[in-house]
């Protein structure tokens, strides 16, 4: 599935733990199933072999397995295993208290779709292999070991900790897969700030050459990147914006219209009469005495 950029504001990164421990065992098998979340095992010592969607991988001794979402896989300890592992979501859901690592065998997951996290390779439009190849192990795999033995406790503060790491482990990931330029051009975060920052300046001037100074893209680009992430121009969000403050000025204050312009950062009161009544399809002085 390939995820727009609407689709994509509604899932915020916000790493959430659903299991977590030390596993040693003898050599083991898991038989097949697939999964709704993410499983990130690390090899700590011994010898495994991981098929995942039919295509096996072998690991050793510090290396890392990710698994994403939907994927099918069987896992099997040749030899006497230490494999840290975790199950976790990634992405945001409000339906994650009934998330759960499935069992063994369980292929059919038609039931449980709305439980089923997003893939980092189709929310993004990257590669990340099931062997990890990490730019800086060392770190990712002392954050990791760490995230493991703090989840051991199920104290509230060591389980905040736990879950702090795992927001690292997950930037940690996403920097190595995921080149700046187009981490810049892809992820829906790109822009969140826009909103705040039209609310805290709505009476004050704006160009969309300063707004694109502040999001380190040309003039061109943030309007195109604006327009694919809202929908419109910045000038018509903006203009939006202002409009909707002022009817809530309007029915919930006694302020003049003039006052109302200046607030919501209309040149004049002749220039905020005119667009409001474009927009509403009523002068302001009619839809304060109709509300």
């Amino acid at each position: 599935m390939k995820y727009s950029m609407d689709s994509m504001m509604n899932y915020p990164i916000l790493p959430f733990i659903r299991e977590c421990d030390f596993a040693v065992r003898k050599p083991w098998e898991s038989p097949e199933r697939r999964l709704l979340d993410y499983l990130l095992i690390y090899v700590q010592d011994g010898e495994c072999s991981f098929i995942v969607d039919g295509e096996t991988n072998d690991f050793g001794k510090g290396e890392f397995c990710l698994i994403q979402p939907n994927s099918v896989n069987r896992l099997e300890g040749k030899t006497k295993t230490v494999t840290p592992f975790a199950h976790f979501d990634i992405f945001y859901s409000s339906s994650r208290e009934q998330s759960f690592p499935t069992r063994a065998g369980q292929l059919d997951l038609t039931s449980y779709q709305h439980l089923l996290q997003p893939r980092l390779d189709e929310m993004f439009q990257i590669d990340i292999p099931v062997k990890l190849n990490l730019s800086h192990p060392a770190k990712f795999r002392d954050t990791f070991l760490q995230v493991v033995e703090y989840w051991q406790y199920r104290d509230p503060i060591m389980l905040l900790k736990a879950q702090t790491g795992m927001m690292e482990l997950v930037t940690i990931l996403l920097e190595n897969y995921m080149p700046a330029k187009h981490a810049q051009r892809t992820s829906p975060q790109a822009l969140n700030w826009i909103s705040s920052y039209f609310s805290f300046n709505l009476g004050e001037p704006l160009s969309v050459v300063d707004m694109a100074r502040r999001a380190n893209l040309s003039t061109s680009r943030f309007n195109d990147v604006f327009k694919m992430q809202y929908g419109m121009t910045p000038h018509q969000y903006l203009l939006d914006m202002r409009i909707n403050h002022a009817c809530e000025l309007l029915f919930t204050s006694e302020l003049t219209q003039e006052q109302i312009s200046n607030y919501c950062g209309f040149s004049d009161i002749h220039h905020f009469s005119k667009s409001f009544r474009k927009k509403i399809g009523v002068p302001p002085g009619e839809y304060r005495k109709q509300s």
